[in-house]
């Protein structure tokens, strides 16, 4: 690991600004928009425009790279959202807010699959483990960050934006300064949903309720947590207490996914994040938000990595670089309609709306999951599962993706050696 960060240091340091920053927006703008009046319905709408952007950004950044090169197309892309986080400073009203939304929402894929391919084309094989955990870390330790420098005193509410800025335009001098050159990048090829449905049909049904439950927790914890008599600061580290929940259960999460059928896995976690939401909307203290909201996140954000494995088990190796993208799509729409529910139902069914929202994602995967245990036999090789980040954040790309083509091919190669 040691190697893996001296010699791609600048690389990382550039993207743990870019997630600093990013977790920094996000929540303040939650928190500010609440603040200056905004209703649950609005915020959900602006912090919807986030994933709408990304769902078109996703489509966009790979051509734009292909036309300009990474160098140009990553300068104009982090400069771009740079403007963002300042034009919040210059109005206070919604719709210009949603509209910078969407544009930040459409150039960080491009920054993310920058960065990514870059890491890529500098990583070695041997090295190769060790950087996608560094990269791991800075997708979580990153927005963490973030989120907790929401509660940085900043009486003319200008200081939090102002950071955001400065973060996305130090973050580009890392990568410009990089003394290696740019790698050979094309568009990877497109696999459609219907053909991914066909292959693993739990992971694109599952992917989509559970973004929308990660999504929801995510973007409505904050103002759950503030209806509930928390303050801006306290709202903001019971955020990062999830996320950091997260980031713990992934690894122990991943690897009992790959000692039995993950769908085994996915029911269990599932019935945990219910039981959590039951006994939070039971007991609504200051102690049990804090402690129960920790446990859903450590249950529902690993849930997308191990229903990608899922999907990767059954794939090829050529189909899974392209399968990364259609997974990619499938958690935006699930974060998009997760976004627009979940702020939306905090103050209903007795303040317990929320709650009963993550339930029936976590229910609506659980039945499905039995269904398809029933129905279907768990393959049997398995690929390594690959943790991810959290909404807004960075999406599985081609650094994972390639990173579980190269494992299988090289098993394979082995296995036709030994054969």
């Amino acid at each position: 690991m040691r190697r893996a960060l001296l010699e791609n240091w600048s690389l990382f340091l550039g993207m743990i600004l870019l997630m600093i920053g990013n977790g920094l927006l996000v929540t303040l703008l939650t928190i500010r928009g609440a603040s200056l009046g905004f209703s649950d319905l609005v915020i959900s709408l602006m912090q919807a425009a986030y994933p709408l952007g990304a769902l078109a950004g996703t489509v966009t950044a790979p051509k734009l790279i292909t036309k300009v090169g990474h160098i140009r197309a990553f300068s104009a892309l982090a400069s771009m959202v740079s403007v963002a986080a300042i034009a919040h400073l210059l109005t206070s009203d919604p719709v210009s807010w949603s509209a910078m939304r969407f544009l930040a929402g459409f150039c960080f894929p491009g920054l993310y699959v920058i960065t990514e391919s870059w890491l890529n084309a500098k990583s070695e094989n041997k090295i190769r483990a060790q950087v996608l955990s560094i990269y791991f870390i800075t997708t979580l330790a990153g927005p963490a960050i973030g989120t907790a420098m929401v509660g940085i005193p900043d009486p003319s509410g200008n200081l939090l934006f102002g950071i955001v800025s400065i973060l996305i335009s130090i973050a580009i001098v890392p990568l410009l300064l990089s003394n290696v050159r740019a790698p050979e990048f094309s568009a990877p090829d497109r696999m459609p949903v219907q053909r991914l449905a066909k292959v693993s049909p739990m992971a694109v049904f599952g992917i989509v309720m559970n973004s929308i439950a990660v999504s929801a927790w995510f973007i409505g914890l904050p103002l759950y947590a503030l209806q509930n008599g928390f303050d801006n600061a306290q709202a903001a580290w019971v955020l990062v207490s999830a996320m950091i929940g997260g980031a713990l259960v992934q690894f122990p999460a991943g690897w009992l996914s790959d000692q039995m059928d993950r769908r085994n896995v996915v029911i269990g976690l599932g019935a945990i994040s219910i039981a959590g939401c039951f006994w939070v909307g039971a007991h609504p203290t200051p102690l049990t938000i804090w402690i129960g909201f920790t446990i859903i996140a450590a249950v529902t954000l690993p849930t997308y990595s191990i229903l990608v494995a899922h999907a990767n088990d059954q794939l090829s190796s050529g189909q899974i670089v392209p399968a990364s993208g259609t997974m990619g799509f499938l958690m935006q729409t699930g974060q998009f309609l997760g976004i627009l529910i979940g702020p939306n139902m905090i103050t209903m069914l007795d303040g317990r709306g929320l709650l009963v929202t993550i339930a029936l994602s976590s229910i609506c995967v659980i039945v499905f999951a039995i269904g398809r245990r029933v129905t279907s036999a768990a393959p049997d090789e398995t690929t390594d599962m690959q943790p991810i980040g959290v909404i807004g954040l960075t999406q599985p790309g081609l650094l994972q993706a390639e990173a579980i083509s190269e494992d299988i091919s090289e098993t394979s190669e082995q296995f036709g050696d030994k054969s």
